[in-house]
């Protein structure tokens, strides 16, 4: 069954310091787009993912978060060298002036370039396991939604593609209604030309062909968005030659309610992978 491309996928994950939430949201679009937002150190994470989306998802704006609610630990570096050159100054100041109180470790962490802290960062390659398992959970829960907007878009899809059938049966029928109307009144020269000039048996029965294989297309599971949609553009070119060929009121108003439904197929298509 044919998918949709709008989906959401969240999952908690944690490990060691870790904890955080990571979401996976798509819309439709013409191609595969990802856009990522991750934390700090996870840059180098990015072509794994898309390779992992790559194997849940062939269309679609993805949009891959991961919102850490934990924060690394933080990193504190002690300058030796300052605490060195601290201590001996120290002593030359008590014998030049006779200090008794010497520096305690409490007075040197507070000196300036003594104890440098700084925030960490998460080691993505380490937690690269516990990450790539949580993508492919929230991939499996945005294909589910996708999954279901299919089956929607699918029901839609039939019930518009039964509809232009119903309109094309009326077409071929007032067809064979204007040729016993018009023989009755012209001449045999001038009604062969007529019959040649409005014959639409070849564009109904394209339109009657595209139907079906429309109706092929949203079975399969396969990413067949852009070819339904030029399948719709096909629809709309035979429905056009058919306007141009029949002029007459009912047929009109068929060739109008075709252009009508066949919009709406290719409104429809964009929303298919």
């Amino acid at each position: 069954m044919i998918k949709g491309m709008t989906g959401f996928g969240s999952v908690s994950l944690a490990k060691g310091t870790l904890k955080g939430t990571l979401e996976v949201k798509s819309v439709n679009h013409r191609y595969l787009d990802i856009s990522y937002y991750l934390p700090a150190g996870f840059a180098a994470a990015e072509n794994k993912i898309r390779e992992i989306v790559q194997g849940y998802v062939e269309r679609g704006r993805l949009t891959i978060s991961l919102k850490v609610t934990s924060k690394p630990p933080v990193i504190f570096e002690f300058n030796k060298e300052a605490v060195k050159a601290y201590l001996k100054y120290a002593q030359v100041l008590k014998k030049e002036f006779g200090l008794d109180d010497g520096l305690r470790l409490s007075d040197l962490i507070k000196l300036p370039g003594v104890l440098d802290a700084r925030e960490g960062v998460f080691n993505a390659e380490a937690l690269g396991p516990v990450l790539e398992t949580s993508v492919r959970k929230a991939l499996a829960q945005l294909n589910a939604m996708r999954d279901r907007e299919g089956r929607s878009l699918a029901r839609d899809l039939l019930k518009r593609l039964g509809e232009m059938a119903a309109q094309i049966k009326k077409i071929e029928s007032r067809s064979i209604g204007i040729l016993h109307e018009k023989k009755k009144r012209l001449t045999g020269e001038e009604f062969s030309s007529f019959q040649k000039n409005s014959d639409v048996s070849e564009e109904a029965t394209r339109l009657a062909h595209y139907i079906d294989e429309f109706k092929r297309l949203l079975k399969t599971d396969q990413a067949v968005g852009k070819k339904m949609d030029f399948i719709a553009q096909e629809m709309q070119r035979e429905t056009n030659t058919i306007g141009s060929k029949l002029q007459d009121k009912q047929v009109v108003d068929c060739v109008i309610a075709l252009k009508s439904k066949i919009e709406k197929i290719r409104e429809q298509s964009q929303n298919i992978e």
